[in-house]
Protein backbone atom coordinates (compact mmCIF):
# COMPACT_ATOMS: atom_id res chain seq x y z
CA UNK A 1 0.00 0.00 0.00
CA UNK A 2 2.62 2.35 1.17
CA UNK A 3 4.11 1.95 -2.23
CA UNK A 4 1.17 2.78 -4.30
CA UNK A 5 0.93 6.15 -2.09
CA UNK A 6 4.11 7.43 -2.40
CA UNK A 7 4.20 6.51 -6.54
CA UNK A 8 0.69 8.36 -6.60
CA UNK A 9 1.94 11.66 -4.76
CA UNK A 10 4.79 11.26 -7.32
CA UNK A 11 2.68 11.86 -10.08
CA UNK A 12 0.93 15.41 -8.69
CA UNK A 13 3.99 16.36 -7.75
CA UNK A 14 5.28 16.25 -11.50
CA UNK A 15 2.52 18.95 -12.19
CA UNK A 16 3.48 21.28 -9.51
CA UNK A 17 6.52 24.37 -9.76
CA UNK A 18 9.69 23.39 -8.47
CA UNK A 19 10.63 25.25 -5.51
CA UNK A 20 14.26 25.98 -7.39
CA UNK A 21 13.58 28.66 -9.92
CA UNK A 22 13.36 26.99 -13.56
CA UNK A 23 12.31 28.32 -16.83
CA UNK A 24 8.78 27.92 -18.53
CA UNK A 25 8.56 27.54 -22.19
CA UNK A 26 5.54 27.93 -23.91
CA UNK A 27 5.33 26.46 -27.71
CA UNK A 28 1.97 27.05 -29.61
CA UNK A 29 1.12 27.94 -33.18
CA UNK A 30 -0.63 31.46 -32.29
CA UNK A 31 -0.26 33.16 -29.18
CA UNK A 32 -1.74 36.63 -28.07
CA UNK A 33 -2.39 38.54 -25.10
CA UNK A 34 -5.81 39.79 -24.27
CA UNK A 35 -6.07 43.18 -21.87
CA UNK A 36 -9.68 42.83 -21.47
CA UNK A 37 -9.51 39.22 -19.83
CA UNK A 38 -5.56 39.68 -18.63
CA UNK A 39 -4.61 37.04 -19.83
CA UNK A 40 -1.75 35.21 -22.14
CA UNK A 41 -3.40 32.84 -25.09
CA UNK A 42 -2.09 30.12 -26.41
CA UNK A 43 -3.59 28.32 -29.52
CA UNK A 44 -2.91 25.09 -31.76
CA UNK A 45 -0.24 22.31 -30.68
CA UNK A 46 0.69 24.07 -27.06
CA UNK A 47 3.66 22.67 -25.43
CA UNK A 48 4.85 23.88 -22.08
CA UNK A 49 8.10 23.12 -20.90
CA UNK A 50 9.13 23.26 -17.42
CA UNK A 51 12.32 21.60 -16.50
CA UNK A 52 11.41 17.68 -17.35
CA UNK A 53 8.06 18.34 -16.82
CA UNK A 54 5.93 18.75 -20.32
CA UNK A 55 2.29 19.70 -20.74
CA UNK A 56 0.99 18.97 -24.51
CA UNK A 57 -2.84 20.52 -25.32
CA UNK A 58 -4.66 22.10 -28.15
CA UNK A 59 -5.22 24.83 -25.96
CA UNK A 60 -3.89 27.24 -23.09
CA UNK A 61 -3.69 30.82 -21.09
CA UNK A 62 -2.01 32.23 -18.16
CA UNK A 63 -3.79 34.71 -16.53
CA UNK A 64 -1.91 37.74 -14.69
CA UNK A 65 -2.80 39.52 -11.21
CA UNK A 66 -3.16 43.68 -11.21
CA UNK A 67 0.79 43.52 -10.73
CA UNK A 68 0.96 41.61 -14.09
CA UNK A 69 2.36 38.91 -12.61
CA UNK A 70 2.02 34.94 -13.52
CA UNK A 71 -1.14 33.87 -11.32
CA UNK A 72 -2.86 30.13 -13.10
CA UNK A 73 -1.94 28.71 -16.60
CA UNK A 74 -4.91 26.17 -17.60
CA UNK A 75 -4.74 23.93 -20.13
CA UNK A 76 -8.08 23.03 -21.86
CA UNK A 77 -9.14 20.43 -24.55
CA UNK A 78 -7.65 17.05 -22.63
CA UNK A 79 -4.23 18.15 -21.88
CA UNK A 80 -1.52 15.09 -21.39
CA UNK A 81 1.14 16.36 -18.49
CA UNK A 82 4.07 13.38 -18.26
CA UNK A 83 7.81 13.30 -17.25
CA UNK A 84 10.48 11.28 -18.12
CA UNK A 85 13.50 10.30 -15.63
CA UNK A 86 15.17 6.83 -16.20
CA UNK A 87 12.89 3.99 -17.39
CA UNK A 88 10.29 5.81 -15.07
CA UNK A 89 7.29 7.45 -16.94
CA UNK A 90 4.36 9.64 -15.04
CA UNK A 91 1.67 11.14 -16.85
CA UNK A 92 -1.44 12.69 -16.08
CA UNK A 93 -4.47 13.31 -18.28
CA UNK A 94 -7.65 15.45 -17.74
CA UNK A 95 -10.36 17.64 -19.33
CA UNK A 96 -8.71 20.79 -17.91
CA UNK A 97 -5.45 21.07 -15.93
CA UNK A 98 -4.69 24.01 -13.53
CA UNK A 99 -1.65 25.17 -12.73
CA UNK A 100 -1.21 27.81 -9.91
CA UNK A 101 1.95 29.74 -10.22
CA UNK A 102 1.06 31.21 -6.89
CA UNK A 103 -0.18 28.93 -4.32
CA UNK A 104 1.56 26.01 -6.05
CA UNK A 105 -1.87 24.16 -6.25
CA UNK A 106 -2.28 21.93 -8.79
CA UNK A 107 -5.57 21.06 -9.70
CA UNK A 108 -6.80 17.95 -13.33
CA UNK A 109 -10.82 18.15 -13.75
CA UNK A 110 -12.64 15.64 -15.70
CA UNK A 111 -11.90 12.60 -16.02
CA UNK A 112 -8.77 12.62 -14.55
CA UNK A 113 -6.45 9.57 -14.95
CA UNK A 114 -2.09 8.81 -13.73
CA UNK A 115 0.18 6.81 -14.60
CA UNK A 116 3.13 5.56 -13.68
CA UNK A 117 4.97 3.50 -15.88
CA UNK A 118 7.99 1.62 -16.07
CA UNK A 119 9.09 1.18 -19.28
CA UNK A 120 6.13 0.48 -21.15
CA UNK A 121 4.43 -2.00 -18.53
CA UNK A 122 2.17 0.77 -16.31
CA UNK A 123 2.66 0.39 -12.30
CA UNK A 124 0.14 2.54 -10.74
CA UNK A 125 -3.38 3.35 -12.48
CA UNK A 126 -5.54 6.19 -10.56
CA UNK A 127 -8.72 7.82 -11.43
CA UNK A 128 -10.96 10.77 -10.38
CA UNK A 129 -13.60 12.93 -11.64
CA UNK A 130 -10.67 15.56 -10.41
CA UNK A 131 -7.18 15.92 -8.64
CA UNK A 132 -5.65 18.35 -6.65
CA UNK A 133 -2.31 18.79 -4.67
CA UNK A 134 -1.02 21.57 -2.61
CA UNK A 135 2.63 21.71 -2.60
CA UNK A 136 2.43 24.00 0.23
CA UNK A 137 0.59 21.68 2.49
CA UNK A 138 1.54 18.71 1.42
CA UNK A 139 -2.24 17.38 1.01
CA UNK A 140 -3.28 15.58 -2.14
CA UNK A 141 -7.28 15.24 -2.42
CA UNK A 142 -8.89 13.04 -5.01
CA UNK A 143 -13.57 13.42 -5.48
CA UNK A 144 -15.70 11.40 -7.29
CA UNK A 145 -14.98 7.61 -8.33
CA UNK A 146 -11.76 7.37 -7.07
CA UNK A 147 -10.21 4.64 -7.81
CA UNK A 148 -6.21 3.01 -7.45
CA UNK A 149 -5.00 0.18 -9.32
CA UNK A 150 -1.63 -1.31 -8.29
CA UNK A 151 -0.71 -4.79 -9.61
CA UNK A 152 -3.55 -7.26 -7.68
CA UNK A 153 -4.83 -4.36 -5.34
CA UNK A 154 -7.14 -2.19 -5.90
CA UNK A 155 -8.96 0.77 -3.75
CA UNK A 156 -12.32 2.65 -4.55
CA UNK A 157 -14.40 5.61 -2.77
CA UNK A 158 -15.79 8.71 -3.31
CA UNK A 159 -13.02 10.97 -1.74
CA UNK A 160 -9.04 10.00 -0.98
CA UNK A 161 -7.28 12.53 1.08
CA UNK A 162 -3.28 11.82 1.19
CA UNK A 163 -0.42 13.79 3.40
CA UNK A 164 2.79 13.79 2.33
CA UNK A 165 5.65 15.80 4.53
CA UNK A 166 8.50 18.53 3.31
CA UNK A 167 10.54 15.70 1.89
CA UNK A 168 7.73 14.00 0.32
CA UNK A 169 7.49 10.92 2.55
CA UNK A 170 4.23 10.06 2.76
CA UNK A 171 2.45 10.44 6.18
CA UNK A 172 -1.02 9.70 5.79
CA UNK A 173 -3.92 8.27 3.11
CA UNK A 174 -7.74 8.79 3.87
CA UNK A 175 -10.40 6.99 1.73
CA UNK A 176 -14.02 7.93 2.29
CA UNK A 177 -17.30 7.58 1.35
CA UNK A 178 -18.13 3.66 0.05
CA UNK A 179 -14.35 3.21 0.63
CA UNK A 180 -13.22 -0.59 -0.51
CA UNK A 181 -10.08 -2.25 -0.90
CA UNK A 182 -9.55 -5.75 -3.06
CA UNK A 183 -6.80 -7.86 -3.08
CA UNK A 184 -7.31 -10.71 -5.50
CA UNK A 185 -10.21 -12.87 -4.00
CA UNK A 186 -10.04 -10.62 -0.18
CA UNK A 187 -11.70 -7.38 0.19
CA UNK A 188 -13.09 -5.05 2.67
CA UNK A 189 -15.46 -2.38 3.12
CA UNK A 190 -15.88 0.61 5.35
CA UNK A 191 -17.16 4.33 5.53
CA UNK A 192 -13.51 5.11 6.08
CA UNK A 193 -9.73 3.98 5.72
CA UNK A 194 -7.33 5.43 7.03
CA UNK A 195 -3.64 4.07 6.40
CA UNK A 196 -0.46 5.07 8.86
CA UNK A 197 2.71 4.02 6.80
CA UNK A 198 5.28 4.44 9.22
CA UNK A 199 3.46 2.08 11.60
CA UNK A 200 1.70 0.13 8.85
CA UNK A 201 -1.27 0.14 10.39
CA UNK A 202 -4.77 -0.01 8.30
CA UNK A 203 -7.90 1.12 10.20
CA UNK A 204 -11.20 1.02 9.02
CA UNK A 205 -14.31 2.49 10.47
CA UNK A 206 -18.17 2.41 10.10
CA UNK A 207 -19.90 -0.43 8.46
CA UNK A 208 -16.91 -2.39 8.45
CA UNK A 209 -16.94 -5.69 6.22
CA UNK A 210 -14.16 -8.07 5.54
CA UNK A 211 -14.52 -11.22 2.93
CA UNK A 212 -11.24 -13.07 3.00
CA UNK A 213 -10.72 -16.40 1.47
CA UNK A 214 -8.71 -18.57 3.83
CA UNK A 215 -6.65 -21.12 2.81
CA UNK A 216 -8.62 -24.22 2.15
CA UNK A 217 -10.70 -21.88 -0.23
CA UNK A 218 -13.33 -21.67 2.34
CA UNK A 219 -14.92 -17.81 2.69
CA UNK A 220 -14.82 -16.23 6.08
CA UNK A 221 -17.01 -13.41 6.73
CA UNK A 222 -16.33 -10.43 9.10
CA UNK A 223 -18.58 -7.63 10.30
CA UNK A 224 -18.26 -4.76 13.01
CA UNK A 225 -18.04 -0.99 13.62
CA UNK A 226 -14.41 -1.19 13.92
CA UNK A 227 -11.34 -2.84 12.20
CA UNK A 228 -7.39 -2.74 12.53
CA UNK A 229 -4.97 -4.26 10.45
CA UNK A 230 -1.35 -4.24 11.63
CA UNK A 231 0.35 -5.40 9.34
CA UNK A 232 4.22 -5.85 10.87
CA UNK A 233 2.46 -8.28 13.49
CA UNK A 234 0.00 -9.74 11.09
CA UNK A 235 -2.30 -9.28 13.60
CA UNK A 236 -6.43 -8.34 12.86
CA UNK A 237 -8.52 -6.49 15.80
CA UNK A 238 -12.02 -5.66 15.38
CA UNK A 239 -14.63 -4.63 17.99
CA UNK A 240 -18.39 -2.79 17.99
CA UNK A 241 -20.87 -5.76 17.15
CA UNK A 242 -18.56 -8.44 15.59
CA UNK A 243 -19.83 -10.90 13.53
CA UNK A 244 -18.11 -13.97 12.63
CA UNK A 245 -19.58 -16.24 9.85
CA UNK A 246 -17.41 -19.36 8.73
CA UNK A 247 -18.34 -22.51 7.17
CA UNK A 248 -21.57 -23.78 9.95
CA UNK A 249 -19.98 -21.43 12.61
CA UNK A 250 -22.09 -17.87 13.37
CA UNK A 251 -19.79 -15.86 16.22
CA UNK A 252 -21.00 -12.30 17.91
CA UNK A 253 -18.80 -10.54 20.21
CA UNK A 254 -17.76 -6.60 21.81
CA UNK A 255 -14.14 -7.53 20.64
CA UNK A 256 -12.14 -9.96 18.90
CA UNK A 257 -8.36 -10.41 18.05
CA UNK A 258 -7.19 -12.46 14.57
CA UNK A 259 -3.76 -14.09 15.09
CA UNK A 260 -2.08 -16.19 12.61
CA UNK A 261 -0.46 -19.63 12.88
CA UNK A 262 2.83 -19.76 14.40
CA UNK A 263 3.79 -21.96 11.50
CA UNK A 264 2.61 -21.05 8.38
CA UNK A 265 1.91 -17.29 9.21
CA UNK A 266 -1.44 -17.63 8.08
CA UNK A 267 -4.49 -16.20 9.89
CA UNK A 268 -6.09 -19.01 11.92
CA UNK A 269 -7.05 -18.10 15.24
CA UNK A 270 -9.96 -15.44 16.59
CA UNK A 271 -10.23 -14.93 20.44
CA UNK A 272 -13.78 -12.96 21.59
CA UNK A 273 -13.17 -10.89 24.39
CA UNK A 274 -15.99 -10.43 26.62
CA UNK A 275 -19.43 -12.11 27.03
CA UNK A 276 -19.86 -13.92 23.48
CA UNK A 277 -21.44 -16.46 21.83
CA UNK A 278 -20.84 -19.05 18.82
CA UNK A 279 -23.21 -21.24 17.34
CA UNK A 280 -23.42 -24.79 15.44
CA UNK A 281 -26.58 -25.78 14.17
CA UNK A 282 -29.16 -25.99 16.78
CA UNK A 283 -26.01 -25.47 19.54
CA UNK A 284 -25.40 -22.30 20.37
CA UNK A 285 -22.46 -21.71 23.54
CA UNK A 286 -22.32 -18.51 25.22
CA UNK A 287 -19.11 -17.90 27.39
CA UNK A 288 -16.87 -14.75 28.75
CA UNK A 289 -14.23 -15.89 26.54
CA UNK A 290 -14.00 -17.92 23.18
CA UNK A 291 -11.18 -19.23 21.25
CA UNK A 292 -11.89 -19.89 17.39
CA UNK A 293 -9.50 -22.07 15.62
CA UNK A 294 -10.13 -22.30 11.65
CA UNK A 295 -7.80 -25.11 10.97
CA UNK A 296 -8.13 -27.51 12.49
CA UNK A 297 -11.85 -26.56 13.05
CA UNK A 298 -12.39 -26.25 16.90
CA UNK A 299 -13.39 -24.01 19.66
CA UNK A 300 -13.05 -23.62 23.09
CA UNK A 301 -15.27 -21.56 25.47
CA UNK A 302 -14.03 -20.64 29.17
CA UNK A 303 -15.81 -18.57 31.94
CA UNK A 304 -19.41 -18.95 32.95
CA UNK A 305 -20.42 -21.04 29.82
CA UNK A 306 -23.92 -21.97 28.98
CA UNK A 307 -25.19 -23.96 26.04
CA UNK A 308 -28.42 -23.77 24.43
CA UNK A 309 -29.88 -26.70 21.87
CA UNK A 310 -32.84 -25.34 20.00
CA UNK A 311 -35.60 -27.75 19.58
CA UNK A 312 -34.10 -30.66 20.75
CA UNK A 313 -37.76 -32.60 21.58
CA UNK A 314 -40.34 -33.93 18.51
CA UNK A 315 -42.41 -30.58 19.28
CA UNK A 316 -45.31 -33.21 20.08
CA UNK A 317 -45.64 -33.27 23.72
CA UNK A 318 -47.31 -29.98 25.05
CA UNK A 319 -45.30 -30.43 27.84
CA UNK A 320 -42.13 -30.56 26.78
CA UNK A 321 -39.60 -33.01 27.95
CA UNK A 322 -40.31 -34.79 31.50
CA UNK A 323 -39.34 -37.83 33.27
CA UNK A 324 -42.52 -39.53 32.16
CA UNK A 325 -43.83 -39.67 35.74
Amino acid sequence: MKKILVAFVAILLIVGIRANAVDMVIDAKNQSFSEAENKIKFDGDVVVSIDELKVEGNSADVSMTKKQELDTATFYDKPYAYEIKKNKKREVKANILKVSLITKVVKAEGDTQSIVFDGKIPIIVINADSQEYDSKSGIMKADGSVTIQYKEIETFSNHATIVTDKGGDLKNIILIGNARVKEQNNESFADKFEYNPATEILTATGNTTSNAIMEGGDKLVLKSHYQVYDKRQNIFNASGNVNVWFQDYYAVGPKITFYPDKTTGKPNEIYFNGRSSISQGVRTIYADKIRMILDPKDFHATGNTRTVIKNIGSGNNDSGMSLGL
